[in-house]
């Protein structure tokens, strides 16, 4: 099963992401966070502090199809958080400008494929505004395009408002 969760900045989604994770005995977290601030360091330091001590965590903020080929498994969920953070990651990559499209396309290729559980957590950013700058224009872009691309491939699309799933694809958990 393959369940991509979005939804907007402290909306429940990542809470969520991890109780559909916690039915499972073998879970590994691939966090693609970059603390590059302390202010991100301390929003890292609460994810951490929320998952069970038995989950492994694996942290790979560009590489995702590559850590997902790594880490699924029959039995095993494995739970992304986030794909924004790593489409960030990606754009912001100045010795590499061309990446995204290989990384992308590596984790659209790599997914269908994929043994065991998938849980994507992604910010739906494209409510609001249209942004003034090129790059935060592109980011929202692209995000809108890689959730309308995974919604087409994954098995389950939640969004998730006030910490209430709303099922946009397949049943609630």
């Amino acid at each position: 099963m393959r369940t991509l969760i979005l939804g907007g900045a402290r909306s429940g989604k990542s809470a969520l992401a991890e109780r559909l994770a916690a039915r499972s005995a073998d879970v590994v977290y691939i966090a693609t966070a970059q603390a590059r601030d302390g202010e991100m360091a301390e929003r890292v330091a609460h994810h951490r502090e929320r998952r069970p001590a038995h989950w492994r965590t694996h942290e790979e903020p560009l590489a995702l199809a590559t850590a997902l080929r790594e880490h699924a498994r029959d039995g095993r969920c494995v739970l992304v958080d986030c794909l924004t953070l790593w489409l960030s990651n990606l754009l912001g990559d100045e010795r590499d400008p061309a990446r995204y499209d290989i990384e992308r396309e590596a984790l659209l290729q790599t997914l269908p494929s994929l043994p065991g559980e998938i849980v994507l957590v992604s910010n739906e950013v494209g409510l609001g505004v249209v942004p003034m700058g090129e790059l935060t224009r592109r980011f929202v872009d692209e995000a809108g395009r890689l959730h309308q691309t995974l919604g087409t491939r994954c098995e389950r699309v939640l969004f998730v408002a006030a910490g209430l799933p709303l099922a946009l694809k397949g049943d609630l958990p």
